[in-house]
């Protein structure tokens, strides 16, 4: 959530900032509602000080013997007055933080506006392989040697499903174990969090109440309709892990908390029939290891290199052929000021599809959870939460199938991954 006093001081500048990311916000109704709630408060500070010097007259009327009876009447009626402007003022409340709420967060000054067409790549990691011979797509080369069964995948949960098998279960499990034990070496900690949340877990990574139609909802006839009272499957782990210490206030020594987790990730978004995007490259569920960082606001830049260094060594030390990009700020998502895209080579495609992205969110999903910090200053302050996937597995077999097959149909098996297959060649 943008920083309400922000709006308020530099509507302009915020105003700005958001057209870069495609928002036209109304800000002059967040100006009004403010106003409105600051006057009903003055409103109500007036009546209860009025309620307050009548009270004390009581005693000191009877006392003397008089009727009290016209102040005790008046003093009800304040009593009733005060009530209804309590009430207005919840109401005045709710509509202000629902207006903005729905805002996205401000894009850093240093990002393009516009979308895909802004984005800059910063680096090229490696060569575009080259081959002698006719090159299959993962599919063919899945399918040639039972790694995915795409049909029965389907069959079983409908489009956008496979099954991994035999050594393609193999060799999805050496990824994941590849990635934990990178993380674990650089001191992360592991989570395995439940994979299926409350709404506030939505509502404080910036999903909801906007995308919350983007996920999949688990059914609860008490709930009757309400989706704040239900729960939804987990799109990534980064929405349950920057909730974990929300509504909490942690010691600036505590800082930073570098967590990861792997988690199944359920996604409304369907694969379409692009060629693009066949087989494993999108699909409602997939595999991803998770890293998030929680900050003290001066160490969140420092924390996303980190990250983006991370991701990149993973693909790296699989020894993929894949870019960095810089997003514009129209191409990050709804709750990040910043993110770099790590995009790895398809060759069938002959274009780069992204296994990572590194994201800073500021202090926008610690606004909405209300997760803080003790500064050394005694002051209360929003940390700062960053996530980056360490990473997402269902781009990365398919480049590795790619890249790595032989004129013979064969498929290396990168070196990082085989003590964990147990095999060199597929």
């Amino acid at each position: 959530m943008i920083d309400i006093k922000l709006i308020l001081t530099q509507p302009e500048k915020v105003k700005e900032l958001l057209a870069r990311k495609g928002c036209d916000a109304d800000l002059g109704r967040i100006a009004a509602l403010d106003e409105r709630r600051r006057s009903l408060i003055v409103r109500g500070d007036e009546l209860k000080k009025q309620r307050n010097d009548a009270s004390a007259q009581v005693p000191v009327l009877k006392k003397q013997g008089k009727d009290v009876s016209d102040i005790i009447a008046r003093t009800k009626a304040i009593g009733a007055e005060i009530a209804d402007i309590d009430k207005e003022i919840s109401a005045v409340e709710k509509e202000l933080t629902d207006a903005v709420s729905v805002l996205p967060n401000l894009p850093d000054e240093d990002l393009e506006g516009g979308g895909k067409e802004n984005n800059k790549v910063l680096k090229v990691f490696g060569e575009k392989p080259e081959f002698a011979f006719s090159p299959l797509d993962h599919v063919a080369l899945c399918t040639k040697h039972g790694l995915i069964d795409y049909e029965r995948g389907v069959k079983l949960s409908g489009s956008g499903h496979w099954i991994y098998r035999g050594k393609g279960a193999v060799l999805e499990w050496a990824l994941l174990n590849f990635f934990v034990s990178e993380h674990l070496a650089d001191g992360y900690e592991f989570i395995l969090p439940p994979l299926a949340l409350g709404y506030g877990c939505g509502y404080g990574s910036g999903q909801f109440p906007k995308f919350r139609d983007e996920v999949y909802w688990v059914e609860n006839p008490e709930a009757e309709g309400d989706r704040t009272k239900m729960k939804f499957m987990l799109p990534t782990a980064e929405t349950a892990l920057v909730n974990l210490y929300a509504g909490e206030v942690m010691k600036e020594s505590e800082l930073p908390k570098k967590l990861f987790a792997y988690t199944p990730c359920f996604r409304k978004e369907a694969g379409s029939y692009r060629s693009e995007e066949r087989g494993m490259i999108r699909g409602h569920q997939f595999n991803k290891v998770e890293m998030v960082q929680i900050t003290a606001a001066d160490k969140s830049d420092e924390a996303f290199e980190e990250l983006v260094g991370k991701a990149c060594s993973l693909v790296e030390k699989l020894g993929l052929h894949f870019r960095l990009s810089k997003l514009a700020a129209g191409d990050c998502s709804a709750s990040m000021a910043r993110t770099y895209d790590i995009e790895v080579w398809i060759p069938s495609m002959g274009i780069y599809k992204e296994v990572s992205s590194v994201s800073n969110a500021r202090d926008y999903q610690a606004r909405r959870n209300s997760t803080r910090y003790k500064g050394a200053d005694g002051k209360n302050r929003f940390v700062h939460t960053l996530n980056g996937s360490g990473l997402a597995t269902s781009r990365v077999l398919p480049a590795i199938v790619e890249q790595y097959q032989q004129a013979d149909g064969s498929i290396v098996v990168p070196e990082v991954l085989r003590k964990y297959t147990g095999f060199d060649v597929i």
